[in-house]
């Protein structure tokens, strides 16, 4: 398998930052990793692997970035407006300098997002806000805003990046085609852990069908739980599903 690491400045974030290539065809996917999560953490927990015929095949090529949530989210020892600002930092980070190198790697000029857990919100959270750059996403075992960071507290950058509350009032043509045009895929069990992802998830869900953008959304079973081995299995059935 073809897997490359690359090292890129991170300006927007004020300390270098890596990403790592596993393929070199088929379709472009970045990977965000799970809550406070690192660049590693993909091929750490056995993502790749269980991805590995897809991408040895030349079917999916990941890009791994890596996360920057315990500086922006999960930082309890700021302001809820300061972590929203942070992210904000993590945002130009992705858009400024991943995005134009995996375009550049590729030769496309959209991607996909995938990731699970709180790498499921990131995933979701740029390919609706950004669906010019991302036509796909598929989100496992998600939060789809971030309520749970910062509370009651509200600014247009908590809006703005929370899904479920700018999709439930998005009516802009430009956007909604995009996403009618796209590959959306969400999925989340049903067991330990992920009744707030399935609340969410369900939420989500009756959003896009309201909007007649059409979506898979994949609910498993009740011994279905928030972890690793489950998300294994989950992204190459999703894979698959979307016909990469």
């Amino acid at each position: 398998m073809h897997v490359e690491h690359h090292k890129q400045p991170g300006r927007a974030l004020g300390r270098e930052m890596e990403i790592r290539e596993f393929g070199d065809r088929g379709q472009p996917l970045l990977v965000f990793p799970s809550q406070n999560g690192h660049v590693g953490d993909f091929e750490g927990f056995g993502m790749i692997d269980a991805c590995a015929p897809l991408i040895e095949a030349g079917r999916v090529r990941f890009f791994a970035v890596d996360g920057n949530d315990w500086e922006s989210w999960t930082n309890l020892g700021v302001s809820a407006a300061q972590r929203a600002r942070r992210h904000l930092d993590y945002d130009r980070y992705v858009m400024e300098e991943v995005v134009p190198f995996a375009k550049a790697r590729t030769g496309l000029e959209t991607l996909w997002t995938t990731g699970c857990s709180m790498g499921a919100f990131h995933a979701a959270n740029f390919f609706f806000r950004r669906p010019d750059v991302f036509d796909g996403v598929i989100g496992i075992s998600g939060l789809y805003d971030v309520s749970g960071f910062v509370g009651d507290f509200c600014n247009d950058d908590v809006y703005f990046n929370s899904p479920l509350y700018y999709l439930h009032r998005l009516e802009e043509p430009r956007y909604l085609e995009r996403f009618r045009h796209s590959r959306i895929a969400f999925l989340v069990g049903q067991g330990a852990y992920e009744q707030d992802c399935l609340r969410d998830t369900r939420a989500l869900e009756r959003i896009l069908v309201a909007k007649g953008v059409p979506a898979w959304f994949d609910y498993w079973g009740p011994d279905v739980n928030h972890d690793w081995p489950w998300w294994r299995k989950m992204l190459p059935h999703a894979l698959e599903k979307l016909g990469v």
